[in-house]
């Protein structure tokens, strides 16, 4: 397969939307009730914060296959980066494009003089990208929390020496609406919402310790576990009890944990 990456064009506008609606349909975020993603690869375009260098299409044998789209973020007062969404068409996932695409753009980032990179995603993928959770640096929300979700990638060795603090993203990624993203959606083709996997199916395998310290997290659904590390949940129930997770969630489909 040839892979091949180059700034993104008006031209790639809409099959980019469209992908990134396809990979991210099965949404997790509890509060929503319609895929928000594609609507907001349209936001970040026109946003002040956006790094136009850095706004990537990676094509496979010509095919659009990928893209990656990044925005200045800081912690405290140093400037750092921030991408999302990161997308990968589904028929190409689980083939090195989205590290490819993250390799790719963050070789121009550090060419720019950016220090890191600090991202919301998946607590088990991007480790195996080089990502390292926040609290590691002392870094944390603008409300001090921190889970393992919040990942840093330093862009050389040392980039984050003796800073730390709050971190802030561009307010555009928490500015959609599902009412907004339902009328972006229209610019689609018709498609069935996704419905989300109840928890139940998950606690009715696991033994009634773990279930009721499960339940007493009140997860609503099997799409907002995938949100969690699965260090955040053998920490709920057991380690004991892992493995059980694991195989749920790959039969309803989702790719979760530190063996997915």
């Amino acid at each position: 397969m040839n892979i091949t990456f180059h700034p993104e064009t008006s031209a790639d506008h809409y099959a980019v939307e469209e992908m990134t609606r396809e990979a991210f349909w099965r949404f997790w975020e509890p509060e929503q009730t319609v895929c928000h993603e594609h609507l907001l690869v349209r936001k970040v375009r026109n946003c002040p914060s956006l790094v136009q260098e850095l706004n990537i299409v990676a094509r496979a044998n010509g095919e659009i296959a990928g893209h990656i789209i990044f925005t200045k973020s800081r912690v405290e007062d140093t400037e750092t980066l921030t991408f999302g969404p990161l997308t990968v068409l589904p028929k190409f996932q689980s083939q090195g494009i989205g590290k490819a695409l993250m390799r790719y753009a963050f070789s121009i980032a550090r060419d720019m003089g950016f220090r890191a990179v600090i991202i919301y995603g998946n607590p088990d993928y991007y480790p195996r990208a080089g990502f390292r959770r926040a609290a590691e640096f002392g870094i944390t929300t603008p409300d001090s929390s921190v889970f393992d979700a919040l990942l840093v990638y330093e862009l050389y060795d040392g980039a984050l020496d003796g800073i730390g603090g709050k971190y802030y993203i561009d307010p555009v990624y928490e500015s959609l609406t599902d009412e907004e993203a339902r009328e972006f959606d229209k610019q689609f083709p018709p498609r069935q919402l996704h419905v989300f996997t109840p928890v139940g199916v998950l606690l009715d395998r696991l033994d009634s310790t773990s279930a009721d310290a499960l339940r007493a997290k009140d997860f609503p659904s099997l799409d907002f576990i995938k949100s969690q590390s699965e260090r955040e949940i053998a920490g709920i129930i057991g380690g004991d009890s892992i493995q059980t997770v694991r195989d749920v969630m790959r039969a309803h489909g989702f790719n979760w944990g530190t063996r997915a």
